[in-house]
């Protein structure tokens, strides 16, 4: 990899037999150090588990009620570090999260994970949201990793079973977006009050391929598998448009609802696509996916500004939404280090390069953790969470754990 005179990691440049060792040394501090550090400092809440909430400006909100999104997201975070930093406290981190899911979050009557608890960890909202049910598979997959002996692979599995019981859709095929507590229908499933009340959509899905991925690499069983390649298939059938970019809302008979376009989770659907390709192993499914995955990745660098960040949101008319947010310049790293590693093409990392420097320059916080988003300008809006039900360590953390795996 080659990086401009101008790359803000120049300054870590050395002479090394890998030409990516410094970037790696580099992204291994970011995520120590900026990030993970920023949530074992200030988040690890005394009553269990972890605080519900740091707004912009670096407030605690000591009694904000706690979501399942968060405490799973956390629970991965650290278990994934714990894997290339060797680091005990992260270890301790992930046991930390996985007590507090399993004790709070888990749903011993009715099974799987629900979605609120407050700060003491009582029920507030009960629901069966697909999404969360997902992440919990995903986290709980990943812990087993570094802890065999609890029981967060049977946990895993169960909530598996679960989902394809209740809300797999064998009729018209994919995944319903939500159940009320004991599995049965609610009109209202939203996943958040941003999002269309639509009963399948593209977000639902993508964490249920990168659940059922994780998975997969854990416990290898034969119906996973068939449900796991059955999903890979579906999503490039119904869920990618012509020019590579992912739909986003549709009804239970996959009508399409909406035209909005999603630069991050087009080049995260990129990725983990092809990942999940590879994992099952099947070469003819592998080849099918490939140039998909270009297509798409493609398709997200239309909404790459000039000064590197990807802006938000567009429709087929144009951008609609210029801001910047965290999440999808750390998922355009791992996308576009995928793309460089799939076609060879040096193009990929020169704008992987550009993303990076416009995350050094706006995005990520000297005194910690990573600003939700800038506007056109570059100017850091405080209004929106520093840490909170959807502003977790995953994306970021993840993509410098991607990163440090595929470069080294």
């Amino acid at each position: 990899m080659h990086f401009t005179s101008t790359s803000p990691m120049s300054k870590y440049r050395k002479t090394v037999e890998n030409p990516h060792l410094s970037f790696v040394h580099e992204c291994q501090m970011v995520l120590s150090e900026n990030i993970l550090s920023f949530w074992s400092r200030k988040m690890v809440d005394p009553l269990g588990g972890f605080y519900g909430r740091i707004d912009g400006l670096g407030k605690l909100h000591e009694d904000t009620d706690k979501a399942v999104i968060l405490n799973t997201r956390i629970l991965w975070t650290y278990s994934a570090a714990y894997q290339v930093t060797g680091n005990p406290k992260h270890k301790l981190m992930a046991d930390r999260a996985y007590e507090y899911i399993s004790t709070k979050f888990i749903d011993t009557k009715h099974g799987g994970v629900v979605w609120m608890v407050d700060r003491q960890g009582g029920l507030v909202n009960g629901k069966k949201q697909t999404y969360a049910q997902a992440f919990a598979v995903y986290a709980l997959a990943e812990y087993h990793k570094i802890n065999e002996y609890k029981r967060a692979k049977d946990h895993a599995i169960r909530i598996f079973e679960l989902m394809e019981e209740h809300a797999f859709d064998p009729l018209h095929d994919g995944y319903l977006e939500a159940l009320n507590q004991d599995w049965q229908p609610i009109r209202d499933v939203r996943l958040s009050d941003k999002d269309m009340n639509a009963e399948k959509t593209m977000n639902n899905h993508l964490h249920v391929l990168e659940a059922y991925t994780n998975l997969y690499r854990i416990w290898p069983d034969a119906k996973l598998k068939g449900q796991l390649i059955r999903l890979i298939k579906l999503m490039c059938s119904k869920l990618i448009d012509e020019q590579g970019h992912f739909k986003l809302f549709f009804d239970r008979e996959w009508n399409l609802l909406s035209n909005e376009i999603s630069f991050g989770h087009d080049i995260e659907g990129s990725w983990l696509l092809y990942e999940a390709a590879e994992v099952v192993d099947d070469p003819e499914l592998i080849e099918a996916v490939k140039p998909i995955a270009i297509k798409m990745i493609q398709a997200a660098l239309e909404g790459q500004d000039a000064d590197g960040g990807l802006m938000n949101e567009a429709n087929p008319e144009g951008i609609v939404d210029d801001d910047k947010h965290w999440w999808p310049q750390a998922e355009a790293l791992v996308g576009l280090v995928n793309a460089w590693q799939l076609t060879g093409d040096e193009q990929y990392l020169d704008k992987m390069n550009a993303v990076w420097k416009f995350i050094r320059t706006y995005i990520m916080d000297k005194d910690g953790e990573w600003h939700w988003k800038v506007n056109k300008h570059g100017d850091v809006d405080y209004q929106e969470d520093k840490a909170g039900p959807w502003k977790c360590p995953y994306h970021n953390g993840r993509a410098m754990i991607e990163l440090m795996n595929r470069l080294k």
